[in-house]
């Protein structure tokens, strides 16, 4: 007999808070079920934040449900304050419907969508027409303000300001859910554990309007052993899109991760089996081969086996220093002029994004860790010139791994 995938979800560290554990695991064995989890087009691209949503409703497909993705198109005229200290950037219609079919495509990778085994779905299509006092009679009366107050999203705005307008997402998002279970069936929502009070409302409207049990899940909200945020560098975000963030520069991301993180990235990010996972991650393993491991699989995922390789020989080729391949490397075109006055190395090394700033560039060198054409810097006032070109490219290094090059037209 098969495992039920709420167990695989559990034991592979998915589970933060269930509204029923007993029942959610008794629905997932009854049959096919229809979960969804919704994606927030903010940006132009999905990031590494958004990996477990992903992964989640990956896990529940391939064990026979159909997932649901809600591109919340409609509820990003708003902007959820969940985690926020400020209210968001409002973006425009047009903004969000772009945004909102390049997530679309970006979706399709990790689990099928093709409408009958899993779908993605737009909130725009049932909130943007929405007539406001038929939302305030029919849904908007079912829901205490003290109740909605006292969830943390809320809470934690009431000093520095909540929005009337932001107040409105969590019975938008609980509507999205009534929705979804009156047209496919959904019963299940899952998010990350700053939802559990919009998903709670979610479970609640239903139950009052349906006289309907459905369920709710959240996952933790991830920090890396070193207590900062998972999928942030200090370039920025680890985005999805190879336009954004290069299949090398994504496999770097976890090639690097603190060894203390590799076992639970394993677990939440590839589709390797716990016991796999445990062999790899054993105290007398090389946690080294783990991570190779973990880099080449997260990224076979999100672009590709192909992909996968290319990074992993570029890795291999520049980390022993023989024969480079360079052809994976980030690449920067700066115009040749500028080497006739000279670049400085601080300056260069936060231009490019190898450092957040300045001063953490000359913090790098001051320790060692900065390399141009595979030779050490050691004077903060170190610049860049002509005579640093090879075939007009220049290349840098921060620390052991990270590559950048420069092309000097």
């Amino acid at each position: 007999m098969s495992k039920n995938v709420y167990d695989i979800l559990k034991e592979r560290g998915f589970v933060k808070q269930v509204t029923n554990e007993t029942a959610v695991r008794e629905l997932l064995a009854k049959g096919r079920v229809t979960a969804y989890v919704g994606f927030d087009p903010t940006a132009d691209s999905l990031h590494v934040g958004n990996l477990m949503g992903l992964m989640a409703l990956a896990h529940l497909q391939r064990a026979g449900h159909r997932p649901i993705a809600v591109i919340g198109d409609g509820t990003g005229m708003i902007g959820d304050p969940s985690g926020k200290t400020e209210m968001r950037k409002l973006l425009t219609k047009k903004t969000i419907a772009e945004n909102a079919q390049k997530i679309k495509a970006q979706i399709g990778r990790y689990f099928k969508i093709d409408g009958e085994a899993g779908l993605a779905v737009h909130n725009a299509d049932w909130l943007l027409n929405l007539n406001y006092i038929d939302l305030l009679r029919d849904i908007g009366r079912h829901f205490s303000v003290n109740r909605m107050l006292a969830a943390e999203a809320y809470r934690a705005r009431m000093e520095t300001g909540l929005s009337f307008i932001e107040f409105n997402y969590q019975i938008l998002q609980a509507y999205d859910f009534l929705m979804l279970f009156r047209k496919y069936n959904c019963v299940l929502q899952l998010g990350g554990d700053d939802q559990w009070g919009n998903i709670l409302a979610g479970v609640d409207l239903i139950r009052r309007v349906e006289a309907a049990e459905v369920e709710g899940l959240t996952w933790p909200l991830l920090t890396t052993a070193s207590g900062h945020k998972m999928g942030k560098t200090a370039s920025g975000a680890i985005w999805l899109d190879a336009a954004k963030v290069s299949p090398y520069e994504f496999y770097q991301y976890w090639i690097n991760v603190d060894d203390r993180d590799v076992k639970s990235c394993l677990a939440y990010f590839t589709f390797l089996s716990m016991p796999e996972i445990a062999e790899l991650t054993h105290p007398k393993s090389d946690i080294r081969l783990a991570k190779k491991v973990l880099a080449f699989e997260t990224t076979k995922i999100t672009h590709g086996e192909e992909e996968a390789k290319r990074a992993q020989t570029s890795t291999a080729s520049l980390f022993n220093g023989v024969g480079a391949d360079f052809e994976s490397v980030p690449t920067s075109r700066l115009s040749r002029e500028r080497l006739k006055e000279g670049i400085l190395m601080v300056d260069l090394l936060s231009e490019v994004g190898l450092t957040a700033s300045k001063s953490e560039a000359r913090r790098l060198i001051e320790q060692g860790g900065a390399y141009v054409n595979q030779k050490k810097v050691v004077d903060i006032e170190a610049a860049i010139t002509e005579s640093d070109l090879e075939n007009n490219f220049v290349t840098i290094r921060a620390g052991k791994k990270r590559y950048h090059r420069i092309r000097f037209d």
